[in-house]
C-alpha cells in the first residue's frame, strides 16, 4: 500500500530510540504501522505496543506488521489513555516511546474523513469517529469572533478575522472543498501554500483536542521511561514543537532527563524530495537520567 512507503524521519527516529533487541517500546501514533514495523524488525525478545486513537488506521497497522505479530501489541486510544494502555498490557516502565504528531496519508487521502482541503468530503476531521464534535459544527455554529480566535490560537492564522467573517457569511458550509473555496476567495493565494491550510490545521487541532492531549503525553511519558529510556517526538506545527521544546527543557533543568537534540533535527533533502509531506517535520529526543 502506497501510504506505508514513507514513515517520516524513520532512520532518525530509530537512531534516537536506540532500539535494544530485548527492549519494550511504545509507538503512541501507530498510523499505518511504518514506524512500528521498523521497531519490531529490530527486536528479538522485546516487543512494541502500537497505539492510535484512529481505529481504522490501527487495523491497517495490524495488517502492515503481520510478519512481526509476535512482537507487536495494539491499543486503541488517545494520548490521555496512556495509563490505561500501560495497565492493560502489564507495563510499568519502558525503554522508549515514539510519537509522530502528523496526520497519516490514509487520513489525508480519504475524502470522507474530511482532513484534507485537496479531497472533497464532509467537514469531519475526527481521528476517532466515535467521539466528539466535528469540524462542521465549529465552522457553522461558532460566533464570528470565537471562530477567529480559534483560527489564530490553534493555527496561528494572522488573517483569522477576515477568514472568519467570510465563513460566517457563507454558512452553511458542509464540505471541505466549499470551505477551501470560501477561504481562497477571502484571502487569495499568494504562494505555493493554499490559503486555507492553517485554517484546516486549526480546526483539526480543536476537533481532536490535540494540544491538550499533547500536554498530557509530555507529562505522563517521562516518568514511565526506564533509566536511559528515550522519548522521541515528531512535530509538524510550531505550536506543537514549542510545547515539546519547553517540556524537554523543563525536564532537563530538574536533572531528570537529558536532551539528545540540542538543535531540532529536520528531514534530509533526499527525504523531502521523495516525500514532500515530511518537509515541515521536526524531531526532538530526550533520555531519562
Amino acid at each position: 500500500m502506497a501510504w506505508q512507503h514513507y514513515p517520516v524521519m524513520l532512520a532518525e527516529s530509530l537512531e534516537y530510540l536506540a532500539i535494544r533487541p530485548d527492549g519494550v517500546y511504545v509507538d503512541m501514533t501507530a498510523g499505518l504501522g511504518g514506524h512500528t514495523k521498523a521497531i519490531a524488525a529490530r527486536l528479538t525478545t522485546g516487543w512494541v505496543l502500537a497505539c492510535d486513537r484512529d481505529a481504522e488506521s490501527l487495523e491497517l497497522a495490524r495488517e502492515a506488521t503481520a510478519a512481526y505479530a509476535a512482537r507487536v501489541r495494539f491499543f486503541h486510544g488517545a494520548f490521555s489513555k496512556l495509563p490505561e494502555a500501560f495497565e492493560s498490557n502489564g507495563l510499568s516502565m519502558v525503554d522508549g516511546v515514539l510519537a509522530d504528531l502528523g496526520v497519516s496519508r490514509y487520513q489525508l487521502s480519504s475524502g470522507e474523513r474530511g482532513f484534507s482541503l485537496m479531497e472533497k468530503g464532509p467537514l469531519d476531521m475526527r481521528m476517532d469517529r466515535s467521539q466528539g464534535h466535528t469540524a462542521q459544527e465549529f465552522v457553522n455554529e461558532l460566533p464570528e469572533r470565537a471562530l477567529a480566535d480559534l483560527l489564530y490560537e490553534f493555527g496561528e492564522e494572522r488573517r483569522s478575522r477576515r477568514i472568519s467573517r467570510a465563513i460566517v457569511r457563507a454558512r452553511p458550509i458542509l464540505t471541505t472543498d466549499r470551505l477551501a473555496e470560501v477561504i481562497e476567495q477571502a484571502v487569495p493565494r499568494t504562494g505555493r501554500i493554499h490559503p486555507a491550510t492553517q485554517t484546516f490545521m486549526a480546526l483539526r487541532l480543536k476537533v481532536n483536542e490535540e494540544l491538550e492531549e499533547l500536554d498530557g503525553l509530555l507529562e505522563n511519558v517521562p516518568p514511565q521511561l526506564k533509566p536511559g529510556g528515550r522519548f522521541v517526538v515528531l512535530t509538524f506545527m510550531s505550536t506543537e514543537d514549542r510545547k515539546v521544546k519547553r517540556a524537554f527543557q523543563s525536564l532537563e533543568r530538574t536533572g531528570n532527563a537529558r536532551i539528545l537534540t540540542k538543535h531540532v533535527v529536520r528531514p534530509s533533502d533526499q527525504e523531502v524530495a521523495e516525500n514532500s509531506a515530511s518537509r515541515s517535520a521536526k524531531l526532538r529526543a530526550l533520555e531519562r537520567a
